[in-house]
């Protein structure tokens, strides 16, 4: 079986399952990168992965042998790349064709949005029976099937960073920094950087011991450093800019708890993964696309109201308070990525469902995890 994934370019959320499947099917396995990766990753000191591995082709140096993985693959998985590889291989109706797509509305005033999607797609919903879904969000189900695609004929999906299995979890819990909170994104609006320095505020006003490290930058950075000293927050709460994967990892290793601010302009965000692999005791908004997947509330993460800043605050102020809680939910949050999201397992769930959409069978052998039914969820759900 031939399979071949198409991606704008590669990247360290996606190189641990291509990893995966290049162990298991080896030269039957190929990732088609579309694009340079932008000079502003590499700035964040991201690595240009392109060039790196030689199962991946680029698209931009080699065109026809993008078209040709495109038509002559058992199996083609497409991400954020041009839909032109696939126009014939749908039309033919060859193979099995599987994209994976975060939601498609991450903005509520999506009515022009809506229009434009549905005569974009609405031919390859007629004319292909083989086309399925990967929901690299909890909400890309309701999304695609309020414009009538890819009804009953989507799974559970998400990004899958490296998993790390530490020899001895306990000795990374035991060794993490008390009462210390973690925020890492890209400083915009729609991941709202200035929640945690409302949170700051009021855990300052009721003298509870607390430090904040913020990661990333973004348009916001001068604003949210100006807002710090303002409210007289540069004891407690640190703006450290941007830093490489692994670096953030350290952070996260040491820190007891996370906060994932993002509202529903998140489309997953793998972030969460690298948080609960870390052992992060996380709370997270409820309309972030990896949310509803990842987190089982109460037992190896906290969900709060997106928008709520009083049920977020309430949520970290009792994990501050409790550290026999904080340390049970982050270690639930480890197992979760160590024994059912992370790469391994969701490379040989995709064989698995591969090899069973080609004999145009029926795929429901999981009930949850990657390639597990992605059943409609409503925006509300968590209400």
């Amino acid at each position: 079986m031939k399979i071949t994934m198409f991606s704008n370019f590669m990247n360290h959320h996606q190189l641990p399952f291509c990893k995966e499947l290049r162990k298991i099917l080896g030269d039957d396995f190929k990732f088609v990168a579309t694009e340079r990766i932008p000079k502003e990753r590499t700035n964040m000191g991201y690595k240009d992965m392109n060039s790196e591995y030689n199962f991946i082709i680029k698209s931009y140096d080699n065109e026809e042998e993008a078209y040709k993985l495109g038509m002559e693959s058992d199996v083609v998985l497409i991400g954020s790349a041009p839909k032109k590889y696939i126009k014939k291989r749908l039309k033919m109706d060859k193979g099995v064709t599987i994209a994976y797509s975060e939601r498609i509305f991450k903005r509520k005033d999506y009515k022009l949005l809506l229009k434009c999607i549905y005569y974009r797609f609405i031919k390859e919903r007629i004319q292909n029976n083989n086309y399925y879904l990967l929901c690299a969000s909890a909400y890309a189900t309701s999304d695609y099937n309020s414009i009538s695609l890819f009804r009953n004929k989507t799974y559970k999906w998400g990004y899958f960073p490296e998993v790390k299995e530490y020899k001895d979890i306990n000795k990374i819990m035991n060794n993490k920094e008390n009462n210390t909170i973690l925020w890492v994104a890209r400083f915009l609006d729609w991941k709202h950087p200035e929640i945690p320095i409302e949170i700051a505020k009021r855990l300052k006003t009721e003298n509870i011991s607390f430090s904040i490290n913020m990661i990333g930058i973004g348009e916001m950075y001068d604003q949210i450093n100006t807002l710090i000293k303002e409210s007289n927050l540069e004891k407690n709460v640190k703006t450290l800019g941007s830093m490489s994967p692994e670096n953030v990892r350290k952070y996260m290793e040491k820190s007891k708890i996370f906060i994932f601010t993002s509202d529903r302009g998140e489309g997953w965000g793998a972030v969460l993964n690298e948080a609960m692999n870390s052992g992060c005791a996380v709370v997270a908004s409820h309309e972030i696309g990896s949310v509803p997947f990842l987190i089982k509330d109460k037992k190896n993460g906290l969900i709060y109201e997106d928008g709520n800043i009083d049920d977020l605050y309430n949520k970290v102020k009792l994990l501050l308070d409790n550290d026999k809680l904080t340390k049970k939910i982050g270690l639930e949050g480890y197992n979760s990525m160590i024994k059912l999201w992370n790469p391994r397992i969701a490379a040989k769930r995709f064989i698995e469902l591969s090899e069973t959409l080609l004999k145009n069978e029926q795929f429901n052998k999981y009930d949850d995890g990657p390639c597990s039914i992605a059943y409609l969820l409503k925006d509300n759900w968590y209400l």
